[in-house]
């Protein structure tokens, strides 16, 4: 079983020296360290610390809050742990330390709560888009051309001119014009 190390900080301004000592004293070898805000999913030390963990390691980091931005990027990464056969463990928010069974319940139970989430607004989504079109709402983006315009299109079209040269007239993409039936 070997103790991997995350630590991240959000901006250059910030220091890592106080997370690489906890992390030490936890045992922590190696440890990845990256300087990037937490919102981006793209962060490519977590990526390689990921990539290291096989069957009954363990990725260790100081708070969640260094790992993951969102329930749901914390499910995501935790479930991404676990396939490796891997366990994660926040040395500050002991609840999130999924090599012990009380950790394993509550983030399966935070899980739960995220997927209901997800179909409560997924839901209600589907209800609010129902109710805007029965209400004869257009959804969607707002058309790039006016009435007056696209009658103008339908007018050129008429006298014989081809979809590029009406785009140019009007000063919009030959792909917008198209589009007009």
């Amino acid at each position: 079983m070997t103790s991997i190390g995350y630590a991240r900080v959000s901006t250059s301004g910030q220091t890592l020296d106080a997370q690489l000592e906890q992390l030490g004293a936890a045992g922590c070898d190696p440890v990845f360290k990256e300087t990037m805000s937490g919102a981006r999913s793209d962060r490519p030390e977590l990526r390689k610390a990921l990539a290291t963990l096989s069957d009954g390691d363990v990725l260790v980091v100081t708070r969640l809050d260094r790992l993951a931005r969102s329930t749901r990027d914390l499910l995501d990464i935790v479930h991404e742990i676990e396939t490796k056969g891997a366990k994660l463990k926040a040395l500050a928010d002991s609840w999130a330390d999924t090599t012990t069974p009380t950790g394993k319940l509550i983030l399966t139970v935070l899980g739960g709560l995220a997927e209901f989430e997800r179909s409560l607004i997924a839901e209600r989504t589907a209800e609010g888009r129902e109710r805007a079109k029965r209400a004869g709402r257009r959804l969607g983006r707002p058309p790039k051309l006016s009435q007056y315009q696209r009658d103008v299109v339908f007018k050129m079209r008429r006298e014989g001119q081809d979809n590029a040269e009406i785009a140019r007239v009007l000063g919009v993409s030959r792909s917008t014009v198209s589009r007009i039936k």
